[in-house]
C-alpha cells in the first residue's frame, strides 16, 4: 500500500529548506561582521588606523538658513541673522513714550546703529513693522503700531540712500511673540521690527 501524501507536505518541505538556507546566510554575515574590524565589544579600526580629528561646524557657510540671535541684557533689543535676512527687534519702551509715536532721544541712537548696518549691507528693501500688546481697543493698537513703524522709517530714511525702498506696516496686536497674560510678555509684544536681505557682502 502506498503512503498518502498530504497536500501540505511539499510546501512544508520548501519552507524548511528556506529556513535552513537563511540560518546559514545569517551565520556567514555574523562571521563577516566579526572579521577584521571587530576585536571584542565595540568597533575597532583596521591596521592601527585612527579617527580624523574633530571639526567645528562653520555655521556661517551652511546654505540652510541657520538663525543666530543676539540680544542685549535687558531684552530691549534683539538681532536675528540668517543667511537670508537680518531682523532687528526693538521694544517700544526704548523708542517711544507710553502711547506715543514720537521717537525718544534714545530711539535716535538705536536707529542710527541699525542705519549703519543697513548701509553696510546695502539692501534694496527695508521692512519696518509695528506691533502692540492686546490691551485697549484693537483699532487703537493698529493705528499706534502703524504710526510707530512710520516714525522709525522716517529716522532710517534720513540716513539711507534714496535707492532704498521701504515696506511699512502696523500689525497691532496680531502676531504676538509672547503671552499677553503677563506684563513681561506684553512688553515683548510691544515692538518694532526692522528687517532686510543683505546684498553687500
Amino acid at each position: 500500500m502506498r503512503p498518502i501524501r498530504s497536500r501540505f507536505t511539499a510546501p512544508l518541505f520548501a519552507l524548511t529548506l528556506l529556513g535552513a538556507a537563511l540560518n546559514v546566510a545569517a551565520g556567514g554575515i555574523q562571521q563577516a561582521a566579526a572579521g577584521p574590524y571587530q576585536s571584542g565589544p565595540g568597533l575597532a579600526l583596521r591596521g592601527g588606523a585612527t579617527l580624523a580629528p574633530p571639526r567645528i561646524l562653520d555655521l556661517g557657510s551652511d546654505p540652510v538658513a541657520i538663525s543666530q540671535v543676539v540680544g542685549d541684557q535687558d531684552g530691549s533689543e534683539r538681532r536675528q541673522n540668517t543667511n537670508a535676512e537680518v531682523t532687528y527687534e526693538l521694544q517700544t519702551e526704548v523708542l517711544f513714550a507710553k502711547d506715543s509715536a514720537r521717537p525718544s532721544s534714545s530711539a535716535q541712537s538705536h536707529i542710527a546703529a541699525i542705519t549703519r548696518e543697513i548701509n553696510h549691507q546695502r539692501p534694496a528693501l527695508v521692512r519696518v513693522s509695528g506691533f502692540t500688546d492686546d490691551l485697549g481697543p484693537s483699532a487703537h493698537g493698529d493705528l499706534l503700531s502703524r504710526q510707530r513703524a512710520q516714525a522709525v522709517q522716517t529716522v532710517l530714511a534720513d540716513g539711507l540712500p534714496p535707492t532704498v525702498s521701504f515696506a511699512t506696516r502696523g500689525f497691532g496686536e496680531r502676531h504676538p511673540i509672547a503671552s499677553n497674560t503677563t506684563e513681561a510678555g506684553r512688553r515683548e509684544n510691544r515692538r518694532v521690527e526692522i528687517s532686510f536681505q543683505p546684498t553687500g557682502r
